[in-house]
């Protein structure tokens, strides 16, 4: 079948293509993509090409499809998969593998395999380590965000924290401790920001820094400190380049105790100095944010670690329990991983999107994969909208009363709003 997908061929090659996807075998699963959001690990898969660990070296005479947070519709089911998918469910997937000790992944490493396209093969080995998962629920963004959110998730569970008596490792954030996140106003962060007020074992303090005025503001509005109160949390809010965003107004905010879990959801060196300076007795930092460069460095105090236990881990993706709590979490309505989405785009927009990542500043982008549409802010939809004529502006009107409907973020009506639109059925066709 003819298949339209963005696919990479080398550093800095990203083309939009047609092209014929083959037969599936019987251990594979053909799949429509509907909904797939625009990472930075996509971006920095782009920017190193044959140089990125789980990018392919023959990447370009057997170019991959990028994007590895999306959902969609089972299409065809291969005779090996038959007892437990059925054509016409819908679908989320786990794109971190680990098959075998290797590195490939969907959005990575596969000529078929990818979220950004119409449709894609899910090759034998997502079925095998059960990384395609039934999904239930009543938007397929709620899915693709399933996978950044379990990022999340994960990442909150690789902290640890140790005790002299027995040198057991309490896996976890610190009850009822101080969290920093740094940089944690951007996409992931708020999903950093929601998580913790939905753990049974809660910190008392979380603390957020940005430098970006209007992202804090936007953050405040998304997750209010008044909300995580109600939840039992101290949540503030810090602009890091303002005089109340040096180290020791951050420690004094925890009466001088410093931060048992610290995250650094920027690579930025001093950022990552800073996180390692503020940790508190037996502290445990996590440097989240993925660098670009290999060579990236920064200095840590070691005479903390040897004489006040601090510890530094890294984290990267969730695996597939993960999601599954964030499916969960999601579908109860206690987790809101809408609060990361600022835009909105089609097909047509990908390659040019993901190229300049960095540049935009937006929140989480969901990509549409079965039409045209220009990268679009949420909040430009009002604006929009009230331009005069065209079947396009009607559209923009009603997307704009949808999200004011819920709290300004995106959500399954409007999601339902722009597919019906532009024509693309549900999980039965």
């Amino acid at each position: 079948m003819k298949v339209k997908a963005v696919r990479l061929y080398g550093a800095d090659d990203l083309r939009l293509e047609e092209f014929q996807l083959p037969e599936i075998k019987e251990d594979e699963i053909l799949v429509r993509v509907i909904s797939d959001s625009i990472c930075m690990s996509t971006y920095k898969l782009l920017k190193q090409g044959k140089a990125h660990k789980r990018c392919p070296q023959n990447v370009d005479t057997h170019p991959i499809i990028i994007g590895h947070e999306f959902a969609g519709d089972i299409v065809k089911v291969g005779a090996k998969w038959r007892h437990e998918f059925k054509p016409g469910e819908k679908f989320a997937q786990q794109p971190a593998l680990n098959y075998k000790g290797r590195l490939d992944s969907p959005g990575y490493s596969y000529e078929y395999c990818g979220g950004a396209a119409t449709y894609c093969i899910m090759p034998h080995e997502v079925m095998e380590l059960g990384c395609l998962l039934h999904y239930d629920g009543d938007a397929y963004f709620g899915a693709s965000l399933g996978e950044p959110m379990s990022c999340v998730i994960g990442g909150y569970k690789v902290m640890y924290h140790t005790n002299k008596q027995n040198y057991d490792h309490a896996m976890g954030v610190k009850p009822a401790g101080n969290v920093l996140i740094l940089g944690g106003c951007g996409p992931m962060g708020l999903g950093a920001l929601e998580y913790p007020l939905v753990l049974e074992k809660k910190p008392a303090r979380v603390v957020v820094t940005d430098v970006d005025e209007g992202r804090i503001s936007r953050a405040k509005q998304l997750v209010s400190p008044e909300m995580a109160a109600k939840h039992g949390v101290e949540l503030v809010y810090v602009n890091a380049a303002s005089p109340e965003g040096g180290a020791e107004k951050l420690k004094a905010l925890t009466g001088g105790h410093g931060y048992d879990d610290v995250f650094v959801f920027a690579p930025i060196r001093p950022l990552a100095e800073m996180g390692d300076a503020l940790l508190a007795f037996d502290g445990c930092l996590n440097f989240f944010a993925g660098p670009s460069d290999p060579n990236f460095k920064a200095l840590v105090n070691l005479y903390n670690c040897h004489y006040t236990s601090t510890h530094i881990l890294g984290s990267t993706g969730g695996n597939t329990e993960d999601l599954k709590e964030a499916l969960r979490l999601s579908a109860a309505n206690r987790l809101r991983p809408s609060v990361m989405v600022s835009h909105i785009c089609g097909i047509d927009a990908i390659a040019e999107t993901t190229a300049r990542l960095p540049d935009i500043r937006a929140g989480k982008i969901l990509s549409y994969t079965h039409f045209d549409l220009p990268l679009t802010a949420l909040e430009d939809f009002e604006k929009l909208g009230k331009e005069s004529g065209g079947k396009e502006n009607k559209l923009f009107a009603r997307l704009h009363e949808s999200c004011q409907a819920h709290g300004g973020l995106w959500n399954s009506h409007a999601e339902s709003v722009l597919l019906e639109h532009f024509g693309v059925g549900g999980p039965s066709v």
